[in-house]
């Protein structure tokens, strides 16, 4: 019905964003259309196509449209010209940083949660969803072994889910004038945590870096040493960040340990698992990780080891409450907050109001599914992650520089006689010879001024022929290099 206008008539509203459903049936059947043939071919795909992708980059920029075009044209371009540059994240050869295979199932779950749009931040606007939402986050610390009062929210990433962690520690151990706060990170953490501390309002000289060993797990005796300067320099220390997997190497710090001497020293533990945390699930996993259920928080990232599609992380704090606490601001517009402690507000537990609905895209596919096929996925990624490890020791003059703790593995070809430049210049050769080819995509990194080429492998496409593709690879480009 249209709205009168000055002269009291009926006017006709302009509708032509309102589409019945049968019109949307028909967008999501030609997208689909489109999106069958792109996930059947991904096998044969390139794990690397990066060619005219700064023309295309350029040719996309144009003034705001006054009309619409065609939306067979648009998804024309889309999926000829603009999905197919780039990484290919979701082909099976894609071994690079932290793949992110991106499973259907969830990205169903989001189309269900972007076309019902309704508002979760709060529980009372939607409290199946909601409940959906808390109940996928009570699964994971389940996973990792904590209490009922233990709670968590689904964040955009691992990024996110650091800072509100770094705040939610920082508000439950320091007064107002925090400034004092300081917080112990390996030389192998991820830069996000750095960044998060500079946000929350801490100099970076607050952040002291504690060496790795030989394996890159954070020294302890260090760690105890520099807690104890601080102390005795009137400073307070009451946050260690500790890794469930590292980017460079995929190593895993001596949970158990660290959190002795955070119990100890009376000191937040803050678990940054957000690569490797759901190898829990396995038994070698679990071992592995031992020590993680005594944290104080961790970060976990369902787009990495659940195999979701990226915009997926989690944060769980073991003293649920705590979250509400760090996080919780009264406004009058704002509808009653719930006191029941079976539901959950999520706008008192995070920085965000507004957010997307996450809970679907993690609930559809473990309801759809269960856990089983999950844990023997990430199973399947630990066996081939040691199997590619040892066929590269086999190649004539290869070097494991780290052996895979989990799923990673860093190495590097030597040559003799070849100084430390030479041979880095040959490694960054090695790895661009390896992913012309462009079957599989490998990523390098520099340790303690050393480059290595890196494997990760966590997509539930890979599978044991994309890792001969990748050795297969690597033994050809060393022969050219060579």
């Amino acid at each position: 019905m249209g709205k009168p206008d000055l002269d009291g008539e009926i006017v006709e509203g302009d509708r032509s964003l309102e589409l019945s459903g049968e019109q949307v049936r028909a967008l999501v059947d030609a997208a689909m259309s489109r999106i069958s043939v792109y996930l059947d071919s991904l096998p044969e795909q390139p794990a690397f196509h990066v060619d005219g992708a700064a023309e295309l980059a350029r040719s996309l920029v144009e003034p705001l449209p006054e009309r619409g075009q065609a939306y067979d044209e648009l998804l024309e371009l889309l999926f000829e010209e603009v999905i197919p540059r780039g990484f290919g994240t979701a082909v099976p050869g894609y071994l690079a940083y932290i793949p992110g295979g991106g499973i259907p199932q969830s990205a169903i779950g989001d189309l269900i949660a972007e076309m019902v749009n309704r508002y979760t931040s709060i529980w009372l606007p939607a409290p199946g969803l909601a409940q959906i939402e808390a109940v996928a986050t009570r699964w994971f610390c389940e996973m990792v072994g904590y209490r009922e009062d233990a709670r968590g929210l689904l964040t955009t990433g691992g990024s996110m889910a650091n800072f509100i962690g770094l705040v939610t520690a920082r508000r439950e151990r320091l007064p107002e004038d925090f400034l004092a706060g300081v917080i112990y990170v390996s030389d192998q953490a991820h830069h996000c945590v750095q960044k998060g501390a500079m946000l929350a309002g801490f100099p970076l000289g607050n952040v002291r870096t504690i060496p790795s060993d030989e394996s890159f797990h954070m020294r302890l005796d260090v760690l105890q040493q520099r807690i104890a300067e601080d102390r005795e320099a009137g400073m307070t220390p009451f946050l260690v960040v500790a890794s469930g997997g590292t980017v460079n190497t995929g190593a895993v710090d001596d949970l158990a340990a660290i959190a002795d001497i955070s119990e100890r020293e009376n000191i937040w533990l803050h678990v940054d698992a957000a690569y490797g945390g759901f190898f829990v699930l396995t038994e070698r996993g679990r071992r592995k990780l031992a020590g993680i259920e005594r944290a104080d928080s961790i970060v976990l990232d369902p787009h990495k080891g659940l195999f979701l599609p990226y915009g997926t992380g989690s944060l769980l704090v073991r003293d649920g409450a705590a979250l509400r606490r760090a996080h919780t601001v009264s406004a009058g517009y704002l509808p009653e907050m719930q006191t029941d402690p079976d539901f959950l507000d999520f706008a008192e537990m995070s920085p965000e109001l507004s957010r997307d609905h996450r809970g679907l895209r993690v609930w559809l596919p473990i309801k759809m599914h269960g856990i089983e096929p999950f844990r023997r996925n990430l199973d399947e990624k630990l066996d081939l992650a040691r199997w590619a490890t040892d066929q590269i020791r086999t190649i004539e003059g290869m070097e494991i520089v780290a052996e895979p703790e989990l799923s990673l593995v860093a190495f590097r070809l030597v040559r003799p006689g070849m100084s430390d430049e030479e041979l880095n210049r040959m490694n960054q050769e090695l790895l661009e010879a390896v992913n012309e080819r462009k079957r599989v995509y490998l990523s390098g990194t520099v340790l303690d001024g050393v480059y290595l080429l890196r494997i990760c492998v966590l997509s539930f496409r890979t599978h044991q022929a994309d890792m001969q593709h990748a050795v297969d690879d690597i033994r050809a480009a060393v022969a050219e290099v060579a």
